[in-house]
């Protein structure tokens, strides 16, 4: 899919990968990299920008959230790191397990209008379901990397990178990709309308991948045509490689967002785990 950013300077041209339908994921391992340093630290770009793999700028919908063009991005190709692997956690958060999630979302009562693209390049596929208490869908996770600057997320190490968010902090700073797991979210449209449906700024949703679940807040949006998106902590929660350059997968995450669901302040992950884990129990309950 693509890293939205809101910064008009990202209109450059690069090759596109070739796109993958919805299928079998393969886990890629996580990204290399030092700890991430103290939040709102800026940080010198590298001198050398990580290689764009198949990626371009495209002109996407108007964020009916921030009100600008918000380009979007190819799909990176994996390469393999070119430091030490770091590792994954051991577990996933929470006591509902993945498979116990995915035994709900089996069957989709399509609530969009429409069905978006992971890619710019590939076909329209995938449909926001509908649940008792949740939407949901499957799709490809793609790594945003905006908001504050630090080690990982920052103009030298994401060429299209952003230093805003659509939704912030209780201090009125951008959100830290690197640090606070969130999700990216279609900008409103005809197609489908999240607030329409419980989904706003701060609502909670279980990402779930192969056996993990990370609970994440919704923290950004992107293109109205294209879905499929997370931060660089989302990623590493889920054992995803998670470079802005080189990372995420092409398919076989599933997005469970809680309707009227809302962490309050948004960077309080804690309290999204606490919640997300009340939701997800009530949520396999319920379907």
């Amino acid at each position: 899919m693509r890293v939205p950013t809101l910064t008009l300077a990202a209109a450059g041209v690069a090759l596109i990968a070739p796109a993958t339908l919805p299928g079998a994921a393969v886990a890629l391992p996580p990204e290399a990299g030092a700890a991430a340093p103290g939040e709102g630290v800026a940080v010198t770009p590298s001198p050398v920008a990580p290689a764009l793999f198949g990626r371009r700028d495209v002109p996407a919908a108007m964020s009916a959230e921030r009100g600008v063009v918000a380009p979007s991005r190819g799909k990176p190709v994996a390469v393999p790191s070119r430091a030490h692997p770091r590792t994954a956690p051991a577990r996933a958060e929470g006591a509902v397990s993945a498979a116990e999630l995915l035994a709900k979302v089996g069957a989709c009562a399509e609530i969009s209008a429409g069905r978006y693209r992971t890619d710019e390049a590939s076909p329209a596929t995938v449909p926001v379901c509908g649940a008792r208490g949740a939407v949901f869908w499957k799709a490809d996770l793609d790594i945003d990397c905006d908001g504050r600057p630090s080690v990982h997320c920052n103009s030298g190490t994401d060429p299209l990178y952003s230093p805003s968010t659509a939704y912030e902090q209780s201090d009125g700073q951008p959100l830290n990709a690197e640090t606070l797991p969130y999700i990216v979210v279609p900008a409103a449209s005809s197609r489908w309308d999240p607030g329409a449906h419980g989904v706003r700024g701060g609502s909670v949703a279980a990402v779930v991948y192969q056996d993990r679940v990370q609970y994440a807040v919704v923290g950004d949006t992107g293109p109205s045509d294209l879905i499929g998106e997370a931060s660089y902590a989302t990623a590493q929660g889920l054992g995803i490689r998670s470079g802005p350059g080189d990372g995420g997968v092409p398919s076989g995450v599933t997005y469970i967002v809680f309707r009227d669901s809302e962490v309050d302040p948004i960077e309080d992950h804690e309290a999204a785990v606490t919640m997300g884990e009340r939701l997800a129990r009530q949520f396999v309950t319920d379907n």
